[in-house]
């Protein structure tokens, strides 16, 4: 069966780490998390059905990117019960994201927060993907990703869902249940969802935290300062600056 080139499961160009297509999509994702944050006041000055409808919409296209890389799959007779199904943390973190655009869930909000960012953005820096520009598996990729951040951020930005030293607890608990329940399906698949009995083949951060099972213990603790230091440096710090600010403007008064 011959595929156009963009759709091509075997002859495509390969993906190649910080190549100018790869930095200028990072240049892109990074400009629209900019945007989103100075549109954070306005986008909440919106009424409750005009931001409803933007959940949705944002919801449907999360919902979508995994509909159509199951088919595409398919389509490619790639899929296979060892790779396709959507047990890797992105994938989870991604249809987890969408469902709490529609609930609004502070459980979700809570348990997603720092593994969902934090995911995504180590998968968009050193990608597992074999395609490069301009195939669909690219495309597919980086939106997936870039969606799973906007949809976080705007929950916490926008919705005013706030993190706390809490919701480090629950973005823990969440990866280790999720590594847990996904480790015993690997086992009886002999597959390798979220890297749990081998490293990937592309470059990634695992290969600085050492041999397996090695690297699994060194993910535990990278996780921990990361969700740490972003909840740190993003949240806690900002509301304090915030909240002395507004202090000092009301002793002025």
């Amino acid at each position: 069966m011959a595929y156009p080139p963009w759709l091509d499961p075997y002859d495509a160009e390969p993906f190649i780490l910080f190549s100018t297509s790869h930095i200028v999509t990072i240049s892109l994702i990074t400009a629209l998390i900019i945007l989103l944050f100075l549109l954070r006041h306005r986008l909440r000055s919106w009424s409750e059905r005009a931001r409803r409808t933007l959940r949705i919409v944002l919801a449907c296209v999360m919902f979508g990117c995994e509909i159509v890389l199951q088919l595409w799959y398919i389509y490619g007779g790639v899929w296979s019960l060892q790779t396709s199904l959507p047990l890797e943390l992105c994938s989870l973190s991604l249809l987890l994201s969408a469902l709490l655009l529609l609930t609004r869930s502070r459980l979700l909000h809570s348990a997603l927060l720092f593994a969902g960012i934090a995911g995504a953005l180590m998968a968009i820096l050193t990608p597992n993907l074999g395609y490069g520009y301009a195939h669909f598996r690219f495309i597919q990729f980086f939106v997936a990703h870039a969606c799973i951040i906007l949809a976080l951020l705007y929950m916490t930005w926008v919705e005013q869902l706030k993190p706390s030293w809490r919701s480090v607890a629950g973005s823990m608990i969440f990866v280790n249940v999720a590594a847990l329940v996904v480790y015993v399906v690997d086992v009886m698949l002999d597959a390798n969802y979220m890297f749990l009995r081998y490293k990937p083949s592309t470059p990634s951060v695992l290969d600085m935290l050492g041999p397996y099972p090695i690297y699994i213990l060194g993910e535990e603790i990278l996780a921990l300062v990361l969700f740490s230091l972003m909840y740190v440096l993003l949240f806690a710090i900002p509301d304090r600056m915030n909240h002395r600010v507004k202090k000092g403007k009301s002793s002025a008064v």
